[in-house]
């Protein structure tokens, strides 16, 4: 029966673990994904809001400098959880995707809605990411949660192979998907609670996250998702890739070990209806306590109003997210929103 579990996984073999079971990945004491009836429900309940085809960013598209030597924490949104981060003369990437759908196709699938402050064509204006691919500084290396389309983009992977030739983080089973697509792809697949020393100034751990992994119908789980913490001498960032609250479970833990953070970059969006969502996607509200449960001095706001996945209308996590700041008595400033082209310093914790 084992055998035939470990025959059934297309991407990853090896030992159970309390969170393998030999042949899938699973979420310990927490919920699997919906079922197809589930998901049926929710795509026929008629409640999914009306998403504009261009929502603009306020910001233009940024030109990162090639380098952020030393402690200082900059921060630019690309757009959904595509985020460049930099510090320690280090360019890092997290769930890259520059295509212009977050789809296995290129005709169909939730599409870009941001348009950032300069992206013109005519009198119309043009969805595009919150940084030009051609104004990429030298990436060193991608963090890359899981396997969903909204966070592996293989399109985007074989681009940045190509320019760049970054260095991917990922958690076990995503290498064999990527390594099939992209030749070459320098690739570093990990479980849940390895430490990765990177060059001579980070140190990279992967961490326990709530959620699941599906390329298609017949690959649920088989390949596992994480979070990221990167340690620097200017202090530690949190990446939760995607994630659901869980009852705070992953970020107590993530205070235990860690002790605190500069900077958490946690998901806020994509959480309605919560019937469905719960389990595998956190609210605002949920992201405020996360960022308390960790101990993180500054946090920023990803996973939202870049591409319509799920119900609720494209401002409404940001709107939200103000909402349980001032509720907890919280400067907004504490905890971004971030909007593709936005760029920040964040400040030493």
């Amino acid at each position: 029966m084992a055998a035939g579990k470990k025959a059934a996984n297309r991407y990853y073999s090896g030992p159970p673990s309390d969170h393998f079971d030999g042949a899938l990945f699973y979420n310990p004491d927490g919920k699997p994904p919906g079922r197809f009836a589930d998901l049926l429900k929710w795509q026929l309940n008629g409640g999914r809001s009306k998403w504009p085809a261009t929502h603009p960013s306020p910001y233009p598209q940024a030109k990162p400098d090639r380098r952020v030597e030393g402690t200082t924490l900059r921060l630019t949104m690309v757009g959904h959880a595509s985020l460049l981060i930099q510090t320690a003369g280090l360019s890092i990437l997290t769930d890259p995707i520059w295509s212009e759908r977050a789809s296995p196709f290129a005709f169909a699938g939730p599409k870009r809605v941001n348009a950032p402050g300069i992206a013109f064509a005519g009198p119309k204006r043009v969805n595009a990411p919150g940084i030009a691919f051609a104004d990429l500084p030298p990436i060193d290396l991608v963090l890359l949660s899981h396997n969903h389309y909204d966070h592996l983009d293989l399109a985007t992977l074989r681009r940045l192979k190509q320019g760049h030739d970054p260095l991917v983080l990922t958690p076990l089973g995503n290498d064999a998907i990527i390594g099939a697509a992209v030749a070459g792809m320098r690739m570093s697949a990990h479980d849940w609670g390895d430490r990765i020393e990177f060059a001579t100034s980070a140190v990279i751990h992967v961490e326990p996250v709530h959620h699941w992994s599906a390329r298609g119908g017949r690959d649920r789980r088989m390949a596992l998702w994480a979070g990221f913490v990167i340690e620097t001498a200017g202090g530690k960032v949190y990446f939760a890739g995607d994630t659901g609250f869980h009852g705070g479970t992953n970020y107590r833990l993530m205070a235990e070990k860690h002790g605190g953070f500069r900077l958490a970059i946690l998901p806020i969006g994509a959480y309605e209806p919560r019937w469905f969502m719960a389990p595998q996607h956190q609210n605002p509200e949920e992201a405020v306590q996360g960022m308390k449960l960790c101990n993180a001095a500054h946090a920023a706001g990803c996973h939202w109003g870049t591409f319509q996945l799920t119900d609720e209308p494209v401002e409404e996590p940001a709107q939200r997210l103000a909402e349980a700041l001032a509720a907890e008595g919280f400067s907004h400033e504490r905890f971004r929103a971030m909007r593709p082209g936005e760029v920040w310093d964040v400040p030493s914790a």
